[in-house]
């Protein structure tokens, strides 16, 4: 069986990107990231959905972003609610979410272990539609990534075969993927998108991020199994 590293946050797209390359017939190794995110919650749901969609292997690789900094999600800046403004108040508009080179950091891990494990494709679940306008997730920025790998890697070099960065959701719109993961038999219960949660655990339901998952159930037309969950349990 070919095989693959899938990068896998624990949110709707990573684990859906891994649902799919399931549904491709790969042997998936699932890489997930402890980088002292604010966020931590998305690493309990990724080892979940990597448990539930038979990975071959999960391995959690950490490292403390926090020491540099720089961003909503590596430091005490504030995360945005209602609405992501712009990291400059009005220069640029990639909000104060934007970790600096962070798909760069965790596709070079994804690489060398994919080098290593005789692996030919890496998946991403970036998306270039309904997201926060990171420049890591447009598909010039991920083919120049591609570009990098074959230069950069003994296997590559010697023998003439290629790595591919794949990136099957990139053009679909919130409500398309997960119309895909459902179909796939994903169980979004099981992911976590919240930047900042509330202090009894539920999703805060008002970052970026909350508000893309839920304009993407609302358009796939169902109802989002978190919330469901998450009621429940937060109930006396």
């Amino acid at each position: 069986m070919k095989k693959a590293v899938i990068l896998l946050s624990g949110g709707i797209d990573s684990s859906t990107t891994l649902a799919v390359a399931r549904s491709e017939g790969y042997e998936c190794y699932a890489l997930t990231f402890d980088y002292n995110q604010r966020h931590g919650r998305e690493l309990e749901s990724a080892a979940k959905v990597a448990k539930a969609l038979g990975a071959s292997r999960h391995l959690v690789i950490r490292f403390d972003l926090r020491e540099i900094g720089g961003s909503a999600l590596t430091s005490e800046m504030d995360v945005p609610k209602g609405g992501v403004p712009p990291a400059d108040g009005g220069r640029s508009q990639i909000p104060v979410t934007y970790v600096p080179a962070r798909n760069t950091i965790f596709l070079s891990f994804a690489l060398s272990w994919a080098e290593v494990l005789g692996a030919w494709e890496i998946f991403i679940g970036a998306n270039a539609v309904d997201y926060s306008g990171y420049p890591d997730c447009r598909p010039e920025y991920l083919r120049a990534f591609e570009n990098m790998a074959n230069l950069a890697t003994r296997a590559s070099v010697e023998s003439g075969r290629g790595f591919r960065v794949i990136a099957p959701l990139l053009y679909l719109r919130k409500g398309e993927i997960i119309r895909k993961g459902e179909g796939l038999g994903l169980d979004y219960s099981l992911t976590w998108s919240c930047y900042d949660p509330a202090p009894d655990g539920r999703p805060c339901r008002t970052c970026d991020s909350c508000r893309f998952r839920e304009k993407g159930f609302a358009e796939a037309g169902l109802e989002d199994p978190l919330l469901l969950e998450t009621s429940r349990e937060s109930r006396p």
